[in-house]
């Protein structure tokens, strides 16, 4: 995948404006041919806008998304700390990161970047796009604002409205940002590195269920006295969070914007909302997700018009829409 940068201004939902902000995204071809076609990919939470990077048994050269059959595009979101404007980035105003300073930000926002994105590269037909978890907010959002855009919608573990469950699981991970005294001094970009710790191993925890952990972490001594080796995992994941890049402020800034997500905010209802698309949409959940629980999808997918909606079983829960990738696969297919 190519990486380019695209500098932006774009109005803000929540009010105020990015000025010259930059955009980074990635492309299978330097440029499209307008012939080939399109698949476009939108990233989950702390991903980037490489997808062969974070989902490297699906995209790529002969993968399930081929890299050199499709014209592949992925945009980085808004508060990322990947690339486009977020906390991570330099404030014009002041020369410094934004950190705490950055602005309120919204999948309404980031789905006008994506247009802009699009309009930049010329096209006008999109024949797939894709969205899981976080990806899926911004896919929903897209194909309902856009309608006329797309052939072919692919959402997975995913829902047109945050719930209370994942709201509460959200602030539990800003409280463990808050309980670490540098994210608050904002000194500079290492500010609050303790609490990401702390915030991304509760984050797993959701992303994850009771069978997965039984399975991957279990003690192998039957006679262990202490069991250390599921605390240990959480710990690994913490530091290999702040191991790649990742800061505490975007990451706050993108629990912020998940807050924001209602499909249905002045457009009559979720229900309505979803009636307006128009892609043929294949919506698709786990059995084991306990953030987008399957009879939570159940209950919203009957409202695209052309829907066909697709279950999956697996042993890890949420995180099963990076790990069954040989059933995603045959699906998309």
């Amino acid at each position: 995948m190519i990486e380019h940068t695209l500098t932006v201004n774009i109005p803000l939902e929540a009010g105020g404006a990015l000025e010259d902000a930059p955009l980074v995204y990635h492309t299978s071809h330097p440029a499209w041919d307008g012939e080939m076609p399109v698949v476009w990919i939108c990233h989950a939470l702390t991903a980037n806008s490489d997808p062969e990077d974070w989902w490297p048994q699906m995209v790529g050269p002969g993968k399930p998304i081929d890299t050199q059959r499709n014209f592949v595009v992925c945009v980085n979101i808004l508060g990322s700390a990947y690339g486009s404007a977020g906390p991570a980035r330099i404030n014009p105003a002041t020369g410094k990161p934004w950190l705490l300073d950055f602005p309120r930000t919204t999948f309404r926002d980031v789905v006008q970047t994506c247009i802009i994105v699009r309009k930049h590269l010329g096209i006008n037909r999109i024949d797939k796009l894709i969205g899981s978890s976080v990806g899926g907010y911004q896919a929903m959002e897209w194909a309902v604002t856009e309608p006329e855009v797309f052939e072919q919608c692919f959402l997975m573990a995913t829902a047109p409205r945050i719930s209370p469950y994942l709201a509460a699981t959200l602030e539990a991970q800003r409280m463990a940002l808050e309980a670490d005294p540098t994210f608050r001094q904002a000194r500079d970009i290492h500010g609050g590195e303790a609490g990401l710790r702390c915030a991304r191993a509760q984050a797993l925890i959701s992303y994850r269920c009771f069978r997965g952990y039984g399975l991957t972490q279990a003690e192998p001594d039957p006679d262990q006295l202490f069991c250390g080796r599921a605390a240990s995992y959480e710990r690994y994941q913490g530091e290999k969070l702040v191991r790649r890049g990742f800061d505490a402020y975007s990451y706050k800034s993108l629990c912020d914007m998940m807050d924001s997500h209602n499909l249905g905010r002045g457009r009559g209802g979720i229900d309505k909302a979803l009636a307006r698309i128009q892609a043929r949409t294949t919506v698709v959940s786990i059995d084991t997700d306990n953030i987008f629980p399957p009879e939570e999808a159940r209950a919203w997918a009957c409202f695209i018009p052309r829907v066909d909606y697709r279950e999956i079983p697996s042993d890890f829960g949420h995180d099963g829409f990076l790990v069954e990738t040989q059933r995603i696969a045959a699906i998309i297919a």
